[in-house]
């Protein structure tokens, strides 16, 4: 099994994607990059500890690889959007790729370029890519919440299902 971490904005938006494809093990909710071991989600929705609202997946790479994993990001995404996403604004949500060695790191950089190669796009493309920090999985009641909460879950991800109908 390998991992991935990618950041986008509110985590919840984040699982559904990934959960149920083949390959994928495990979808967690949790907190990269920032200087606070174990944060909670008040102290990482208020900017202060550094760290970016995250899943972690936990993949076969026999059945889905890194660079498919990218793909699929990058659709949840407005790459161009430095400053959240979406609904939620702050460095908390910002966009970022985390690799764990030089042939994630590679994959994404190369991704990103052609992302922005392509057109698709009018602005730069911003998402970061970074060496994966510690992961600290979020409480429990952040864990699969589209499942345990569907009506909260549409209405916070209305502008991000709006711009991906749009741009993919």
């Amino acid at each position: 099994m390998e991992r991935a971490i990618f950041a986008g904005g509110c985590f919840w938006c984040m699982v559904k994607p990934f959960d149920s494809l083949p390959g994928i093990e495990s979808v967690i909710s949790g907190y990269t990059g920032g200087t606070k071991a174990n944060p909670t989600y008040l102290e990482v929705k208020s900017g202060t500890t550094g760290h970016t609202e995250a899943v972690e997946i936990i993949f076969d790479p026999a059945l889905i690889s890194f660079k498919e994993l990218v793909e699929i990001y990058w659709q949840q995404t407005d790459p161009t959007d430095a400053f959240g996403q979406f609904e939620d604004r702050g460095s908390s949500y910002r966009p970022v790729i985390y690799y764990f060695d030089e042939q994630q790191r590679k994959i994404a950089e190369d991704s990103r370029s052609a992302l922005q190669n392509s057109g698709r796009f009018d602005q730069p493309i911003v998402t970061q890519i970074e060496p994966a920090a510690a992961f600290y999985p979020a409480e429990a009641e952040h864990q699969d919440y589209y499942q345990r909460n569907p009506e909260n879950y549409l209405k916070n991800a209305e502008r991000r299902k709006k711009f991906i109908g749009e741009f993919w």
